[in-house]
């Protein structure tokens, strides 16, 4: 990026005018940004008491019930409760603001939450199915009746979790926020497959349900946990934003009148929802530099949202060192 300096330098006119229509956008961007924050941390707070409570509740409730399937969705319930921790700590981290070590603040903690509750939602799940795999063959009694209410309580909390969730916060933009609302909907699931097993138990003795249901609220698990990490990892890797189609940005920018050719094109986020661009616009010696610069700018921001960019102007005489493109 050194190189792209150098040429900021060479246009004093331009960076400044771009430096005015970026800032403008981007504090607006940022507003945005902090009231769906400041929802989504209330939505988590409420849900991380709740979880907590019943994840304390099912664990002892499958130790003195010997349902493992109880035990398998406390533990579910308890990496939540630390997911949902992660989350507000990510939160907490995110508001801080930038430094000049760190130009762009501490969005990314919310990415490094979101992919270390992947990581941990795999170890749990592990756990469950080598407990299960031991019950297969010799299925302790359980007793099905508390077993059934404790998990009734279990479903009817994590409902109301997941409503706070969705009432209060961002669940489609925000990765670490919909990382909290899928663990709280999986649990939800495993709740429903404990009072199920419960019913076939109660019903006709079949103790081995309770092996295979947590088996399959360990498997749901692993499903929610891969789809993080491997969200979390393409952020990291600094992928283009899977909502944006870098081709078709290339094609729009190369519409505006007076572009020739655009390069070096970056598409990337700081965290969800905060998508950043860089790119070069090679024009004509005689274009109207300013023009070009507001159109693209405004174009990016209307068709794609995208408030933090840096567009670099030049004319086909920019010669770039080779290794820098």
């Amino acid at each position: 990026m050194h190189n792209h300096k150098n040429h900021d330098h060479n246009h004093g006119h331009h960076n400044h005018s771009h430096g005015h229509s970026h800032s403008h956008a981007h504090g607006h961007h940022h507003g945005d940004h902090h009231s769906a924050r400041s929802g989504n941390k209330k939505g988590i707070l409420i849900a991380l008491l709740i979880t907590a409570s019943i994840a304390v509740l099912e664990f002892f409730g499958g130790l003195i019930t010997n349902s493992l399937a109880l035990l398998s969705d406390s533990g579910h319930m308890l990496s939540d409760a630390s997911s949902l921790v992660l989350s507000l700590i990510a939160i907490w981290f995110a508001a801080r603001p930038a430094s000049s070590r760190r130009s762009f603040g501490y969005y990314r903690t919310e990415i490094l939450a979101a992919l270390l509750n992947g990581i941990t939602l795999f170890v749990i799940a592990g756990f469950i199915i080598r407990e299960a795999y031991g019950r297969f063959f010799d299925p302790p009694t359980v007793s099905t009746g508390p077993m059934m209410l404790i998990a009734f309580i279990g479903l009817a909390a994590n409902l109301a979790s997941a409503w706070a969730l969705l009432k209060k916060g961002d669940v489609k933009g925000n990765i670490n926020y919909r990382s909290a609302y899928l663990h709280v909907l999986g649990d939800a699931l495993g709740s429903v497959g404990a009072i199920l097993g419960g019913i076939v138990m109660w019903a006709f003795g079949w103790y081995i349900f309770d092996p295979i249901i947590s088996v399959l609220v360990a498997l749901l698990i692993l499903k929610g946990a891969w789809g993080v990490i491997a969200q979390s990892l393409h952020v990291l890797m600094e992928g283009v934003p899977a909502s944006i189609d870098q081709n078709k940005v290339k094609v729009d920018l190369e519409r505006i009148m007076g572009v020739q050719e655009v390069h070096d094109l970056h598409i990337w986020s700081i965290t969800s929802g905060m998508d950043s661009l860089s790119c070069h616009l090679v024009i004509g010696e005689q274009e109207d530099q300013q023009r070009i610069l507001q159109e693209a700018l405004s174009m990016l921001e209307e068709q794609y949202r995208i408030t933090h960019a840096t567009v670099q102007i030049e004319t086909p005489l920019i010669r770039h060192s080779p290794l820098l493109v």
